[in-house]
C-alpha cells in the first residue's frame, strides 16, 4: 500500500489501521516528515519527495512501482485559509499527476479523501445522493477531483473510492481546534469561551475514520463513501461531554461567539461504509 499524508491527522490513523491489517507500506512524505515516520513506522518503506503535489506522472509511476492500492490523505490543510486558499487548485493538478502515474503503474485501487462541504449544506439528513453545492473552494476543489477522478480511473478499470470525512476530532488535531482548546481550557482549570452552541455536527474519533478509510482496501467497496457517525449531536452537547470527563461544565461559557457567516446550522451524514469483520468472526 502507498499512502500520502502519513504523517496527518487523519493519515496518521489510515497508516495505523493499514498495519493492524498486515498491509505492507510506502509512505510518501517531505523530508521532515518522512525523518519521523521512519521511526515511527519502522517496517515501512519511505519515499521522501519535497512537495508530493509538484511531482510529474512518471516520478508517481516509479513511486507506484510494485504498489496494489493507494490511500491519498495528503492536502493542504492550513487552519487558517485552508476553505478558500488557491493551494486546493495545486492539490487538485498534483493528485491527477498521481493518478496518471498510478495508471502507468499498474496500481490495482486508489482511496481519496473527500468531505463532507461537497454537499448542499445545511441538511442533518447528508447521503451520498444528496445535492453536491459546494460553497468554499475547499469543497469545489474536493467534488471538482472526484469527478474527475471518478471518469478517468473508470476508463483505465481501476477501483476507486472517495471516502468523505466529516468532524472528526481526536488524537493529533491541531490546537486551533475545537476539541484541543476545550481539552486545553478544562484541565487548566481555564474557561472555555464558545458560541451558543446550538448548530449540529455530525463528530467522529479520527481513530474509528481512519480505521474505516483503510478498510477500504479489504472491503473493496467503491464509489462514494460518508465516513460518519450518522449522529446530530449539538455543538453545545459535544462540548459539555468532555466538560464531563472534567468534572466542569461551570468552565463553559457559551454565547461568547457570534457564529461565522458560512457555518452551517447541520451538517449530519448518512453512512454507508462497510464495517471490516474481524478474521475469526469472517471465518465463522
Amino acid at each position: 500500500m502507498l499512502v500520502t499524508g502519513a504523517n496527518g491527522f487523519v493519515g496518521a490513523q489510515i497508516v495505523k489501521r493499514l498495519q493492524e491489517n498486515g498491509h505492507a507500506l510506502r509512505l510518501v512524505a517531505r523530508p521532515a516528515a518522512a525523518s519521523r515516520l521512519a521511526g515511527q513506522v519502522p517496517n515501512a518503506e519511505i519515499v521522501s519527495c519535497d512537495d508530493i503535489f509538484a511531482q510529474t506522472a512518471q516520478w508517481w509511476e516509479q513511486a507506484c512501482n510494485g504498489v496494489d492500492a493507494i490511500v491519498h490523505a495528503a492536502w493542504y490543510v492550513n487552519p487558517s485559509d485552508y476553505l478558500d486558499s488557491e493551494q486546493n487548485a495545486a492539490c487538485v493538478a498534483g493528485t491527477f499527476k498521481m493518478a496518471q502515474g498510478a495508471v502507468a503503474a499498474g496500481v490495482q485501487h486508489f482511496v481519496g479523501l473527500g468531505t463532507c462541504m461537497e454537499y448542499a449544506l445545511p441538511s442533518e439528513r447528508l447521503s451520498i445522493d444528496s445535492p453536491t453545492v459546494p460553497t468554499t473552494v475547499y469543497g469545489t476543489c474536493k467534488l471538482a477531483l472526484f469527478e474527475i477522478l471518478d471518469g478517468f480511473l473508470k476508463t483505465a478499470n481501476m477501483r476507486f473510492s472517495w471516502c468523505r470525512l466529516f468532524y472528526l476530532f481526536g488524537e493529533g488535531e491541531n490546537d486551533k481546534r475545537l476539541y484541543p482548546y476545550l481539552n486545553h481550557c478544562l484541565a487548566a482549570g481555564k474557561p472555555a469561551k464558545l458560541g451558543a452552541g446550538t448548530q449540529l455536527r455530525d463528530y467522529l474519533d479520527v481513530a474509528a475514520a481512519g480505521a474505516a478509510v483503510a478498510d477500504v482496501i479489504d472491503t473493496g467497496q467503491v464509489g462514494a463513501i460518508n465516513v460518519c457517525s450518522g449522529r446530530p449531536v449539538s455543538i453545545r452537547e459535544f462540548a459539555e461531554s468532555i466538560a464531563d470527563r472534567y468534572g466542569r461544565r461551570d468552565l463553559l461559557e457559551f454565547g461568547e461567539h457570534q457564529p461565522h457567516p458560512r457555518d452551517p446550522p447541520a451538517v449530519v451524514g448518512v453512512p454507508n461504509f462497510a464495517v471490516r469483520m474481524p478474521e475469526k468472526e469472517a471465518r465463522s
